[in-house]
């Protein structure tokens, strides 16, 4: 299983401010790929790690130890799994339930995104 948001093309994001007539720049960054996955392995384009189960964001990615929070396949993904990175500010944010979608999400965790306005998708994990 992992966490890993859509794949965004860098967008280049152009905002005016009135007073002073000042243009600012922003680049929208995008997750790494995921650069190759099969059975408990997977690579994260830009690191030189091989994970099991990882969580993936623009800027960054890491090992997801389940034991941190003590995660099971049932009752599954909890909100302390994901927490830490829909504090990163994230927008989406996809959740990989597993090759054979053994891993259950459940309802409240998918509220506790939804309630801060991240658009959740919850997939199987060659899909996600």
């Amino acid at each position: 299983m992992y966490v890993r948001f859509p794949e965004l093309l860098p967008t280049l994001l152009l905002t005016s401010q009135v007073l002073g007539s000042q243009i600012s720049a922003q680049l929208l960054m995008a997750s790494p790929k995921i650069a190759s996955l099969s059975w408990g392995q997977m690579k994260v384009q830009g690191s030189t790690l091989t994970y099991k189960d990882c969580k993936v964001w623009p800027g960054g990615s890491r090992a997801w130890d389940w034991r941190e929070t003590g995660t099971e396949h049932s009752p599954g993904v909890q909100p302390a799994d994901v927490k830490e990175v829909a504090e990163k500010g994230v927008q989406t944010l996809v959740i990989g339930r597993g090759m054979s979608e053994a891993l259950k999400v459940p309802p409240s965790t998918v509220e506790y995104l939804e309630k801060q306005g991240i658009d959740v998708r919850v997939l199987q994990t060659e899909q996600a």
